[in-house]
């Protein structure tokens, strides 16, 4: 496993201004960001995000979230209203560091061994272990009688969701609906803490999230991240998404905690694959008479992501080490840098994501 050699910095002035400078260049594109959930390892959107603020030729219109994402979008949402790009830099580094700071009162830390090898894993921990069989047995009405959750006082304290309302970026949180199993969009008057709460509720850790009489689960059982809302309400032609669940694994899972780890995978990444493959569809059997077809055929996708998720169990998704974080941020920039080396020229002209190839069962 890589261990943390990152640098614990906040973004500063002096950094964007050169920064700036050196994307005069590039003519503006805006775009659309979709973004995935995937617990602390949102950590590496959170890198993503950072390195994409610096480039000045890059505007946002609109930001589709679900749980871990939902929260960077929020973030950097409300940060950018505050100071522009480095208010959402400052503001996105602000919220990791209340997670990771929050987290080191948990009983679930990493064994002394997996500190000493690098191995970021859970699994060994005999409070996770507890917590995984446990969880199995008792839900979590009867082991948190009272649904409390750390995160929700992070975002009470991080959050103005007045700025949210207001905000020029537009901003969708997904959400599943227990009762129907569909998907709920909150736009951004209509979100707040309890909305973004019930975007990341895993049912087998928290209390479903009651909102004006319904109760939601984490929105990656229906969309990861719904890339409707960004079809119907913004007018950008170009949508990044941000991508930390694996799609595709080579080995078979053959022990409990692989196949456990896996079957979270395929089932956080369903959604998403069912929108892929419709717009592959409506790609190959285009009709100019279908306007909306056409809109959701004729948009340029691109996709940041990272082999490193491949090398992270589902257990490492509640470790929120800083030095964790800051490895996965790091990450982030870097998969983002590499991006916009290799297609940053092609935004705004054509998609650099090959649905074709990513969903052979598209054809």
């Amino acid at each position: 496993m890589p261990t943390a050699t990152a640098r614990d910095d906040l973004p500063g002035d002096d950094f964007m201004t050169t920064v700036r400078a050196s994307t005069q260049h590039r003519p503006d594109v805006t775009v659309d960001l979709a973004l995935q959930g995937g617990g602390s390892h949102g950590a590496f959107t959170w890198g993503v995000l950072d390195r994409l603020l610096e480039e000045d030729w890059l505007h946002f219109e609109g930001i589709s979230g679900t749980s871990a994402g939902a929260m960077n979008a929020a973030v950097l949402v409300e940060g950018f209203c505050e100071d522009g790009r480095l208010g959402a830099r400052r503001k996105l580094h602000q919220f990791w560091r209340m997670v990771a700071n929050a987290a080191m009162f948990s009983p679930i830390q990493r064994t002394p061994l997996d500190v000493l090898f690098g191995n970021w894993s859970l699994e060994n921990s005999p409070a996770y272990q507890l917590m995984d069989m446990t969880a199995r047995m008792f839900s979590p009405y009867d082991l948190n009688p009272y649904g409390g959750n750390p995160l929700a006082v992070i975002l009470d304290n991080c959050l103005n969701f007045e700025s949210i309302a207001d905000a020029p970026i537009k901003l969708f949180v997904t959400a599943t609906n227990v009762h129907t199993g569909a998907g709920k969009v909150f736009r951004q008057h209509e979100i707040n803490t309890a909305a973004l709460m019930a975007s990341a509720c895993l049912p087998t850790l928290y209390h479903a999230v009651e909102i004006d009489g319904e109760f939601y689960w984490d929105g990656g059982y229906s969309g990861n991240p719904a890339l409707g809302p960004l079809m119907q309400e913004s007018a950008a032609d170009d949508t990044i998404l941000v991508q930390i669940n694996p799609v595709q694994r080579n080995d078979i899972p053959t022990t409990a905690h692989a196949i456990s780890n896996r079957i979270n995978e395929v089932s956080f990444n369903a959604g998403l694959l069912k929108e892929l493959r419709m717009i592959a569809f409506l790609r190959q059997s285009i009709c100019s008479e279908f306007q909306e077809g056409n809109r959701w055929a004729n948009m340029r996708l691109h996709r940041i992501t990272t082999d490193m998720m491949l090398k992270l169990d589902y257990s490492s998704k509640l470790n929120a080490e800083w030095p964790f974080l800051l490895m996965l941020r790091d990450e982030g920039r870097r998969s983002a840098a590499l991006f916009i080396e290799q297609c940053g020229a092609r935004i705004g002209k054509e998609a650099t994501l090959d649905l074709d190839a990513m969903l052979p069962t598209a054809n």
